[in-house]
């Protein structure tokens, strides 16, 4: 599997007509032919797949009710082709043609006698809006509206198209974000390459002033091999090394990684952050120091901000 982006968007148009519904469902006769069939409604679908990153998979579902079998269906399949991210799965039905629609008395019966017994009971002169009560949620039933049986088919018919979309754009951003990752990597290599140039001459330049700032406060008296020894103690301690050893390997694993594809956003997050660990180690045993251990600094510098900017980067892959 490719560099996946777990930013994307797909959306697929479909159509479910009477016709349809009777192939799923066939009646038993010509007179037991359900309200469903009536007119030849044309019943038009349009689903919609939308993610962006998240560090799990996070499925959400806004689907029309009565869906509970629709949205078990698209869970398990979306849980099979996306590994992380926060996915919005979207389902709009729309009906016209032959369609007819059915009052709900038993819900618009509730809300006026509520409404009422309300009026009375704080003494407001006001009778309730027939417009208003229209737009409640399910006060008018769709007596065209499809069999769950012949809609769900139709629409699992058109979700593997969406995912394939859906994917497919997400592995085009993931392409643009493995080659901005790899030019990252290329700046942090120049900055390690940099830092090493002048590790030595920032070394030697340490010892001297060490030597000659100890030779100083001991006097003539001093143990000179006993300065050396406690001299080079502290330069190793202020070598920068192992950091720049242990740069070099995590940027050899990080491109490695790139090289697999597949699911590594969350290892590549966890190598940055080592990377940024051994960049700051190697700026605290730099600080202070003047002449050429500035380049040092700046070299440093250049490597955090190329890891900050890689991290931005990685977090948005799967």
């Amino acid at each position: 599997m490719p560099l996946r982006s777990m930013t994307g968007f797909a959306q697929v148009k479909g159509e479910l007509t009477s016709q349809m519904a009777e192939t799923v469902n066939p009646p038993a006769g010509p007179a037991s032919m359900s309200s469903s069939m009536q007119g030849n409604g044309r019943v038009a679908f349009v689903l919609s797949l939308k993610s962006v990153n998240h560090r799990f998979l996070d499925l959400h579902f806004r689907l029309p009710s009565g869906s509970d079998s629709l949205e078990m269906q698209l869970r398990r399949l979306l849980k099979e082709k996306i590994a992380r991210g926060h996915v919005e799965v979207m389902l709009n039905v729309e009906r016209g043609g032959g369609e007819t629609l059915a009052l709900n008395r038993p819900l618009v019966s509730a809300y006026i006698a509520a409404f009422r017994a309300a009026a009375g009971e704080f003494a407001v002169p006001a009778e309730p809006d027939l417009n208003v009560i229209l737009r409640i949620p399910g006060a008018l039933d769709s007596a065209s509206n499809p069999d769950d049986g012949a809609l769900e088919p139709a629409v699992m018919a058109r979700v593997g198209e969406a995912l394939d979309r859906l994917n497919e754009m997400r592995e085009q951003e993931g392409r643009g974000i493995e080659h901005e990752l790899r030019q990252r990597m290329t700046h942090l290599r120049e900055a390690v390459k940099t830092v090493q140039v002048h590790r030595r001459t920032v070394l030697q330049s340490y010892v001297e002033r060490l030597q000659s700032r100890l030779q100083e406060l001991l006097g003539s008296s001093a143990d000179k091999e006993r300065v050396l020894q406690e001299a080079a103690l502290l330069v190793d301690r202020s070598d920068i090394q192992e950091e720049i050893v242990r740069l070099e390997n995590h940027v050899q694993h990080f491109l490695g990684l790139l090289d697999e594809n597949g699911e590594v956003g969350k290892k590549l997050d966890f190598l940055l952050q080592e990377m940024n660990r051994e960049a700051n180690t190697l700026l605290s045993k730099t600080s202070g120091l003047a002449g050429e251990a500035l380049k040092i600094t700046e070299a440093g510098l250049v490597m955090k901000a190329e890891i900050e900017k890689s991290r931005e980067q990685v977090q948005n892959l799967e």
